[in-house]
């Protein structure tokens, strides 16, 4: 008896013992239900295994030689439920990863194997609650196993690594051991135990900071791979992650989607798949009913499917590929690769100071070193103290607190960012987004609205608005039915309940389908089993159309229905119908009626879709059989709707503030040039008065320009109608190649060339597709032009909070060194000490990062134009104000180094108390100072940023507490109300000067233009 006779009969014996009478008595339900187990179990082992003798030597588990039954009445539902998915998951995943046609046959197919699923290939799955959770039970979910997180340890480690770090430990090792062999161990240990003390505090924030940004990278990758698939479940068409598919699901999908999980192929039209990213073959792959096999990863780049899910998560060879990957957490910007590069400039500063400093020590000690009359101490000590001076200055010159700064900046940023509606897959991208200076555009979602309606409706030349079912001739109104329902990939869900229709697929489909189905009284099941479709031409973005080929089942009679842009459909025609039904030629001159009344609609912003239909004839359809074509020509117009995609609140707003910003906006779309320019106006990307000549262009005119007038033409375009993604691609191209910054917005697969091409590509996120947001470097959330605006916005306050950390941290720098130099030669001592110095570099490079690199973005950042990229990050501003303030620093520090026990009538250690204590005051107050680098009044809107200042009473209480309390560890003395007094004045004194600084014009050339940082 051949093999599949035994399945078939199999799951009918199945289907027929699932039935239990109500007739029989609790005892023998609980027996009938033990038996079914037991019996549906071997029937599935007997369905996937074709033969035991011809596997004589395979290991069976010893957990499949026996099942556990709970016979209690309560569990008798479950105990159904879970022999139902006792399905061997390595047979379903060797299914399709074998691609295995014969074994999917030897099953009974496709619909077979989904009823064992318990789904549907219709409605799919129940989806209910224990529905999931006994698929996730029996097939697992549809995750992937990811290498295990850095953990806290890791990044300790990591931190000990760090050259300065050992630096450090290495001279409190010294420290200690001669300090305690000095002064014993009671008094002797609070230098190097001090410094031990401020190492650990460093390595503790650091570790904490580069782990808590780890942690937050792993969360943006689960939200980026957290992709939204269409499924059906119950009947209903609805959208849900890509971690909650389970096997078993009906999963639709279309050009652009990304294929979720393993599967076969339930039905569908032209369906191609990109699998390269399994196989590395460009060619593309057609999937059909003979070939029904859908590997996740891969991705559709023509036509559409609907697909039955059989394995997810570790099932999946996308799964095993994906556990393997990781996303790098430490990936580096090119702005902090820039500041590491500054970073290791000044480090070489200050190693080049310390060996002079050395040299001088070592010159000096050869003058005092008498032989043997010298102590052994005395030399040790003078060691000590060289090694010490020389640590001070090389680790504070180090600004180890610049890359530190630009991850808190992004880390704060894209928090806020989230909460502005975009997502930044690209750390890079947010830098890039201060210098964009070109926007291009599409039009759909980002200017107009997520929502469009069918307003207009003409049947020759008169139009309906709106149309209704009985204002159509019944003939008429089946033929557009036809045209609008079958010639679609979309679909319409009608709830049980009464509630609200929906549907489903672009934008553009779902008012088709919506005036369908609502005015036009349109009936799904009705039109379903009419008609047999035969063949389908899927949407192209370049013919702009699409085509269906389907036979009637009353009369079998065959017939074409197209639909699309209403220009191309039109050429396609030799007649239309008038609104009495009657079929009329459509001679050149009713062509251009027709033509202005597309026109008169595009000029009201509407998009215009035509219908056209033929019925052919069997031997014409016999030989497009053997072309795979369906006819295109000696149509019959059907009709004209006008769509109305109304333009988004607030986008005009938003295009204005880029354009103050200096920003040109260029609107790129497949609408004809009528549309662009109306949506183009409405927006306020070109004036009511503009002259379009040169600005309003076609996509086949832009195309067919010589390379130098493109080069020469692109930058006055403002609109580009009919482009096809190529002539996107290359208007991108060149603008790139004229030295702009270009940001490129799209939703598409056509959008993917031109979002890869620019310097920073935005994607959609509602009606985006996957492989525009592959593409892309942020994701807009909200789909609105108005959080693109925000971006940009984002984009230019990080650029300018980090010029303004810069510039404060070299000033601390600048006034350190010199300071610190001057000391160390002038007395044998530096002003500050090494812990001191700690302590500064401790509060600087984490709060004081905190409190400039977290500033908001104000109004004032768009109304200047956009920073050249070629322009240095430490600008002549930045120097004019930074060294004036170091100056300030330095004549007030010095002149307490070497005056301040004579003007204070001080010791000298409460002298370098104040020494200590002027100095991170200073810093504190220049703070203020910092955080506008042009404008005099640095308090403008202070009080808005409750953070700043909250960072500042944090700033001056520790160091409050360190000068007071921790005398021993900051080496210190107590210091009386006068001296707190003067030390306050000194760093408020800071102010008025910055405001008189700020009067000192620049030249417009750089400073240091004539250095090259390689």
């Amino acid at each position: 008896m051949p093999t599949s006779s035994i399945v078939l009969d199999n799951l009918e014996s199945i289907q027929s013992l699932l039935d239990v009478p109500n007739t029989l008595s609790e005892p023998k339900k609980r027996w009938r239900s033990a038996f079914v187990s037991i019996y549906y179990y071997r029937a599935f082992l007997s369905l996937f295994k074709t033969s035991l003798s011809e596997k004589k030597n395979t290991k069976i588990s010893p957990s499949h030689s026996f099942i556990s039954l709970d016979l209690n009445q309560d569990n008798r539902l479950k105990t159904d439920q879970a022999s139902v998915t006792k399905i061997d998951q390595k047979i379903l995943t060797g299914l399709v990863k074998e691609k295995n046609i014969e074994k999917l046959q030897i099953i009974g197919g496709v619909e077979r194997l989904a009823s064992g699923l318990k789904s549907n290939v219709e409605s799919g799955i129940p989806g209910n609650m224990e529905d999931i959770a006994h698929r996730h039970e029996a097939f697992g979910t549809n995750t992937y196993k990811r290498l295990p997180s850095k953990n806290f340890f890791h990044f300790v480690v990591e931190a000990f690594k760090d050259l300065t770090i050992l630096i450090l430990l290495g001279y409190a090792v010294l420290s200690l051991v001669f300090g305690i062999k000095e002064n014993g161990i009671k008094e002797g240990w609070y230098d190097g135990g001090s410094i031990f003390v401020a190492v650990f505090l460093v390595i503790a924030v650091s570790t904490i900071s580069n782990f808590r940004q780890s942690k937050q990278f792993d969360k943006l990758s689960k939200v980026i791979n957290n992709i939204q698939i269409e499924v059906v479940r119950a009947g209903r068409h609805q959208q849900i992650s890509i971690f909650e598919i389970v096997v078993g699901d009906v999963i639709c999908l279309k050009i652009g989607d990304q294929v979720p999980a393993d599967g076969l192929f339930l039905d569908g039209h032209s369906l191609q798949l990109d699998e390269s990213s399994m196989t590395g073959e460009s060619d593309h792959v057609e999937v059909n009913c003979n070939h029904p096999f859908l590997f996740s990863g891969t991705k559709v780049v023509d036509g559409y499917v609907r697909m039955l899910v059989t394995s997810v998560g570790m099932n999946m060879i996308w799964g095993e590929m994906m556990s393997s990957i990781s996303r790098d957490a430490n990936e580096q910007t090119p702005l902090q690769v820039w500041l590491n590069k500054l970073t290791s400039s000044i480090g070489k500063v200050g190693l080049a100071v310390t060996f002079l400093l050395v040299r001088y020590f070592i010159e000096n000690g050869n003058k005092e070193f008498n032989g043997s009359s010298t102590k052994v101490n005395c030399i040790l000590n003078a060691v000590v103290g060289t090694v010490a001076a020389s640590v001070t200055i090389v680790v504070f010159t180090i600004p180890e607190g610049l890359p530190l700064a630009v991850m808190l900046i992004l880390a704060y940023s894209i928090k806020r960012m989230m909460a502005n509606q975009a997502m930044v897959r690209n750390l890079s991208a947010y830098e890039t987004m201060g210098f964009a200076n070109v926007i291009c555009t599409d039009k759909t979602s980002f200017l107009t609205m997520n929502k469009m309606k069918v307003t207009k409706f003409w049947i020759g030349k008169e139009s309906f608005v709106p149309a209704t079912s009985s204002s159509i001739a019944p003939y008429f109104l089946k033929l557009l039915q036809e045209g609008v329902f079958l010639n679609t990939t979309g679909s319409v869900y009608k709830p049980a309940s009464g509630s609200e229709i929906e549907f489903s697929n672009s934008l553009t489909e779902q008012a088709i389908l919506s005036w369908a189905v609502l005015e036009l009284s349109m009936e799904m099941e009705q039109l379903m089993q009419s008609c047999k479709i035969l063949n389908v031409e899927a949407f192209d973005s370049q013919k702009k159309r699409s085509g269906v080929l389907v036979r009637r089942y009353a009369d079998n009679t065959i017939h074409v229905h197209w639909k699309g842009a209403a220009e191309m459909i039109l050429k396609m025609c030799s007649s239309y119908y008038d609104t009495s039904e009657i079929m009329k030629d459509l001679d050149d001159d009713e062509k251009m009626k027709f033509d202005q009344i597309i026109q008169g609609m595009a000029a009201s912003s509407l998009q215009c879709i035509a219908f056209a239909h033929k019925q052919v004839s069997e031997e014409d359809q016999e030989h497009d059989s053997e072309q795979k074509k369906i006819e295109e020509d000696g149509l019959t117009l059907l009709g004209l709707v006008g769509i109305k995609g109304p333009c988004c609140l607030g986008v005009k707003k938003a295009v204005e503030d880029c354009q103050n910003a200096g920003v040109k906006i260029k609107m790129i779309t497949e609408d004809n040039v009528f549309i662009a320019k109306a949506i183009a106006t409405e927006c306020g990307i070109l004036r009511f008065d503009q002259d379009v000549s040169g600005a309003v262009v076609e996509g086949v005119e832009f195309r067919n320009y010589t390379p130098k007038e493109r080069m020469e033409r692109v930058d006055k375009i403002c609109v580009m109608a009919r482009s096809s993604p190529f002539d996107k691609q290359q208007m991108v191209k060149c603008l790139r190649q004229k030295g702009h910054v270009v940001v490129v917005t799209g939703d598409g697969k056509n959008d993917a060339p031109a979002l890869k091409e620019a310097n920073v590509g935005l994607s959609m996120g509602i009606q985006g597709t996957e492989v525009a947001k592959e593409m892309s470097d942020i994701v807009i959330l909200d789909s609105k032009f108005a959080s693109v605006a925000t971006v940009l916005r984002w984009g230019r306050c990080v650029y300018n909070n980090i010029q303004k950390f810069i510039q404060f941290r070299l000033t601390v720098d600048v006034t350190t060194l010199v300071i610190n130099f001057v000391a160390a030669v002038s007395t044998g001592k530096v002003s500050l000490t090494t812990v001191q110095l700690l302590w500064v570099n401790l509060i600087m490079d984490t709060l004081g990062a905190l409190a400039l690199t977290t500033e908001k973005p104000t109004e004032e950042l768009m109304t200047k134009p956009p920073v050249c990229r070629t322009e240095p990050l430490i600008t002549n501003i930045m120097w004019r104000n930074l060294l004036a303030h170091a100056l300030y620093q330095i004549i007030i520090l010095l002149t307490l180094q070497f005056k301040g026990e004579s003007i204070f009538g001080v010791t000298e250690k409460v002298k370098n108390t104040l020494i200590f204590n002027t100095f991170v005051l200073c810093q504190v107050f220049n703070e203020f100072n910092a955080r506008n680098l042009e404008k005099k009044n640095v308090f403008e809107g202070i009080h808005k940023n409750k953070l700043f200042l909250g960072i500042i009473a944090i700033t001056i209480v520790l160091q409050v507490v360190m000068v007071e309390f921790l005398k021993k560890f900051a080496d210190s003395e107590r210091l009386n109300w006068g001296q707190w007094g003067v030390c306050i004045g000194i760093g408020i004194a800071s102010w008025p000067i910055d405001c008189i600084v700020k009067w000192i014009p620049v030249p417009h050339k750089p400073l240091l233009s004539y250095l090259r940082m390689k």
